[in-house]
């Protein structure tokens, strides 16, 4: 089984202690999207977790655990976003050159197949014009030489509730001429810095040279772990999408980073009342369960294919 922790929120930046509590007792309760009082009793064990994937703007807190994950027999890797907005965009995240600080010192302990670069969404607003974002996105490349081997972008989606906080920023989607020129300088400034550069849920742009994302990506965990892996693609995401199959143990609308272009969050005062019914000692990221929950027992299973390494 791999685990993604998570798409729906940053775990990492915000929920480590609930999250190492987890993995230590060995299961986690997630609610569906969709029916919040059936619950998912996952296991958590390495025995069945392949690989966890993080998802993260800000990894900090959990960078002293990664030895500890390791020795308990975790494989993992990071998905990081890396954008250069700023508060105005992204009011609870780091600084710009705090963040690349951050980026440098996880890819110094790790390798660079376990730390991809994002940078998505690709917004224009009257500030992010065309010509800012390539000169930004090229001094963020400069900067992570060495410190990763790809970068995922992706371009906004409009989606239901971003109008009104979209709007007082005056950010747009990019037309199809200013992807093209967008992902063109992409690709060569990645190329420059010794990066793949990759679009996520993106049309067709292999004849700039970019291939299409596995943000979960079946050959990078085989690579991390050394074990081929018998998975196929994850059915439940977008058309677009290339990820196999995974388990994601986050839940939407607790994210306190405040995104302004974010399609999980319904804005700052919901996730902060969703905040204070955290407890990090419970099994679910949000409250207890209680009489009115259904709990299915989730089947989990290794996806290794026997136990020969790709390396024997």
């Amino acid at each position: 089984m791999i685990v993604s922790a998570s798409r729906r929120t940053d775990l990492p930046a915000f929920y480590t202690p609930w999250l190492l509590r987890r993995l230590g007792e060995g299961e986690v309760l997630v609610p569906s999207p969709r029916h919040p009082h059936r619950l998912s009793r996952i296991p958590l064990t390495p025995d069945v977790v392949d690989c966890l994937v993080f998802w993260t703007k800000n990894p900090t807190p959990l960078l002293p655990h990664l030895r500890e994950l390791e020795q308990s027999g975790y494989s993992f890797y990071f998905q990081i976003t890396l954008t250069p907005y700023g508060s105005q965009w992204e009011p609870g995240v780091p600084a710009v050159t705090e963040r690349i600080a951050v980026f440098q010192r996880l890819a110094s302990v790790l390798w660079p197949g376990q730390v991809v670069w994002r940078y998505d969404p690709v917004l224009l607003s009257p500030q992010w014009t065309v010509q800012a974002h390539q000169r930004a996105f090229e001094g963020l490349a400069s900067a992570l030489e060495g410190c990763t081997d790809q970068v995922v972008f992706s371009f906004l989606d409009w989606y239901a509730g971003m109008g009104k906080r979209m709007r007082e920023v005056q950010g747009r989607c990019p037309s199809s001429e200013e992807e093209e020129s967008l992902a063109a300088a992409f690709v060569r400034s990645a190329r420059a810095h010794g990066m793949e550069a990759s679009v996520c849920c993106e049309r067709d742009f292999s004849r700039l040279g970019i291939s299409a994302s596995s943000c979960i990506d079946r050959e990078r965990i085989q690579r991390i772990t050394g074990f081929p892996l018998k998975v196929g693609r994850d059915t439940g995401q977008r058309a677009a999408c290339h990820c196999v199959k995974s388990v994601d143990i986050g839940t939407y609308g607790t994210c306190p980073h405040g995104c302004r272009y974010c399609y999980a969050n319904p804005g700052p005062e919901a996730v902060r009342r969703q905040w204070e019914r955290h407890d990090p000692s419970s099994p679910l990221l949000l409250g207890h369960p209680g009489p009115e929950d259904e709990i299915i027992p989730y089947t989990a299973a290794s996806l290794r294919v026997g136990q020969t390494s790709l390396f024997d």
